[in-house]
């Protein structure tokens, strides 16, 4: 038995959505007398299921990913005590304050049934809105910032296991994601490309949420930008043949 539990299910692709990213809040006056003077934010960056939970003011998280995930490890900015922070079990997150935004290292390691090797990903971690002043760096003063409500950077993906082996696939089925709404769930929900003061709903504090539609309108999104892309190669492409065309021509004109 442990020996078909070990034979790869071949031609089969199981996926799971996964979102990681993380929230931002500017620490409040009282929080700022407990820690460094420079530190402005408090932040937690984490490696989360995509569906959030009924009525929850936490991005993503509907789902406890241990079934398939034992380790996340996240590599924060070298003046962080410890850097390297091995999370073993649920939540799969680091909490911490600062003051500056870093590319945070983050290292998925898969169960042993999986077969699977570890896999590495990038977080840009967030702590100041998008495009506030129509610079996309720009820091906002602080009374906007405190007035504009958390910052959330997420992203969404999906981990793809190829070839299963039985006993990792038989794990996978007895453990379903919980399917994305097709709409926002709660009255807060904020798109995530408007997660930022600018919108109405981040001003009353909104949180994102992956939803079915925003995933169809992302994908509608991502066509239009293909599409934009080839008409413009077409356009560069009939300006050099033109191009060449009158080079040709001067030149039949010179050799005369």
């Amino acid at each position: 038995m442990a020996n078909a539990e070990r034979v790869r299910v071949r031609g089969l692709s199981i996926f799971r959505p996964i979102i990681w990213g993380n929230s931002a809040t500017l620490l409040t006056r009282e929080e700022r007398e407990k820690v460094p003077a420079e530190h402005t934010h408090k932040w937690t960056v984490a490696v989360r299921s995509a569906t959030s939970a009924p009525g929850s003011d936490i991005v993503g998280g509907a789902d406890d990913l241990s079934h398939f995930l034992k380790r996340v490890s996240f590599k924060l900015h070298e003046t962080y005590p410890n850097p390297m922070r091995n999370i073993d079990k649920p939540p799969f997150e680091v909490s911490e304050t600062g003051w500056g935004e870093f590319e945070v290292h983050i290292k998925l390691f898969f169960v042993p049934e999986s077969g699977e090797k570890a896999i590495t990903i990038y977080h840009h971690l967030k702590l100041h809105p998008w495009s506030l002043s129509g610079e996309p760096d720009s820091v906002p003063p602080l009374e906007v910032a405190q007035k504009a409500g958390p910052i959330h950077s997420w992203q969404y993906d999906e981990v793809v296991f190829n070839d299963p082996y039985q006993n990792f696939l038989t794990i996978l089925t007895n453990n379903p994601p919980t399917p994305l709404p097709h709409a926002k769930t709660n009255g807060r929900t904020v798109p995530f490309h408007h997660a930022n003061p600018t919108s109405l709903e981040a001003s009353k504090g909104g949180v994102p949420e992956f939803t079915v539609l925003m995933e169809k309108d992302e994908a509608e999104r991502l066509e239009k930008g293909k599409k934009a892309i080839i008409a413009e190669q077409e356009k560069t492409r009939a300006m050099l043949i033109a191009r060449e065309k009158e080079l040709e021509r001067l030149q039949k004109m010179l050799n005369g």
